[in-house]
């Protein structure tokens, strides 16, 4: 989980909360994407169910393949994005700060 700010795409896991309510999304920029969800600039689901902690995060080559990844995870059980966000994330720390150093 680098993000080395060159032109990737991402696929990325946000939490209301350790163990709460989940979300994952795909973007081209993910400073950017974090920041807008943060700061409810668009309001929907991150924003009514306050989903603002970037959990996971994951690079792609293409926007297809990171697409195609997205939408795989999201048919995914819950406990398989708990297990995949503990595997590298065990206390559920918010990433986001992380992004840029």
């Amino acid at each position: 989980m680098a993000y080395t700010g060159e032109k990737q795409f991402w696929v990325y896991i946000l939490a209301s909360q350790k163990n709460g309510t989940l979300y994952i999304g795909s973007t081209d920029n993910l400073p950017k994407r974090v920041w807008e969800h943060k700061e409810d600039v668009y309001k929907g689901f991150t924003s009514k169910y306050g989903v603002k902690l970037l959990v996971w995060y994951e690079a792609y080559e293409t926007r297809q393949s990171a697409f195609i990844r997205e939408r795989q995870m999201k048919k995914w059980k819950r406990v398989w994005k708990i297990e995949l966000i503990e595997k590298e994330n065990l206390d559920w720390a918010d990433l986001y700060e992380t992004l840029n150093q």
